[in-house]
């Protein structure tokens, strides 16, 4: 009875608009975050399937690379400075603002 509770309180926040499932961004309901999440992994890997381990990899670096080339070098390292704060359980952006750590978002955004 507890997990059916559970999936009835991420419903509701889902259905405020709170992502409650990773990947799920998007959802209006905790089964559409769930279905969205699940489209999305299996679309990456049959892209890995077709690309091979390889190819895949030189995809992620050359998207990598267009996104420093979009914001500058100085951009991309303050990008990466807020990624690495992130956790499970909080983005960068929240962990930022809760230890005080200055992300200046105008350097990366376009």
């Amino acid at each position: 009875m507890a997990s059916q509770q559970k999936r009835e309180q991420l419903d509701s926040k889902a259905r405020q608009g709170e992502t409650v499932v990773p990947g799920g961004t998007g959802g209006k309901s905790l089964q559409a975050q769930e279905n969205l999440a699940e489209g999305r992994s299996k679309g990456g890997q049959t892209r890995r399937e077709q690309l091979g381990r390889e190819g895949y990899q030189e995809m992620g670096s050359k998207g990598g690379q267009t996104r420093k080339d979009q914001i500058g070098s100085e951009g991309y390292q303050e990008m990466g400075r807020k990624g690495g704060l992130s956790t499970i359980d909080k983005s960068g952006g929240e962990r930022a603002a809760e230890e005080g750590i200055d992300i200046d978002e105008s350097k990366f955004r376009n």
